[in-house]
């Protein structure tokens, strides 16, 4: 399941972010790649213990917790700090799928990586090049997003980042362990969020309405993985 966050950022938080990370000391992406991906990666990144990638990185954090449309797609239980990466001069990353779990640096905690998530920094006229291509089984879909929109989609998902020819990407990029990690099990749970919001707002007081919230529920209860 592939599902976009409209305005997780404000265009005054994509400013802050922009100005902040214009100033930041950016290393060589594949410093944090598994040996693998670093064959096919060819990105700045910003370093996970940098005083900027925390600060945003909480901006980040904070924003997701208001926003109940990417509460009901991932289920957060865990959210792996939030990274940050540049791509320009030709940077790309090739096919590759994201490791399985995830330690946060200079911790013990480690990260089931069910939901990979792609918060976009930069508006799409500003490079060219730069689409995530995220394989799923009717093929690749291509995402390109407007600042301060998010995509998430399966962590089991072989994806690419294309080359930037034009421009810089700016993007912040983090992974979510999810309450349910199986995709097709979120996916219906999704679904069925969406129906009994929708239904919510047209006819508020439809018995149907606690029937369904307590499906949704005990779903949720039955498969949870905490």
């Amino acid at each position: 399941m592939m599902v976009r966050i409209p305005g997780v950022l404000t265009p005054e938080q994509v400013q802050h972010c922009r100005q902040a990370l214009a100033g930041a000391e950016w290393t060589d992406g594949r410093a944090t790649a598994g040996y693998q991906s670093a064959q096919v990666k060819s990105n700045l990144q910003l370093p996970e213990d940098h005083p900027v990638a925390r600060s945003l990185g909480e901006l980040i954090m904070d924003a997701l917790g208001r926003n109940p449309l990417f509460i009901a797609a991932a289920l957060p239980l865990k959210v792996y700090p939030p990274l940050f990466n540049r791509y320009e001069g030709g940077g790309r990353f090739g096919s590759h799928i994201d490791n399985a779990v995830r330690q946060i640096a200079g911790t013990s905690h480690r990260v089931r990586t069910d939901v990979s998530a792609t918060l976009f920094l930069a508006d799409p006229d500003e490079y060219d090049g730069g689409e995530l291509l995220v394989d799923d089984t009717y093929g690749a879909k291509g995402v390109k997003l407007p600042a301060g929109d998010m995509i998430l989609y399966p962590g089991t998902s072989m994806h690419q980042v294309t080359p930037v020819t034009r421009g810089a990407r700016l993007a912040s990029f983090f992974w979510v362990q999810s309450l349910v990690r199986d995709d097709v099990r979120r996916s219906m749970l999704f679904d069925l969020d969406v129906a009994i919001q929708q239904l919510g707002g047209e006819l508020p007081e439809h018995q149907a309405l606690v029937q369904l919230a307590g499906v949704y529920h005990n779903l949720i209860r039955h498969w949870a993985d905490t």
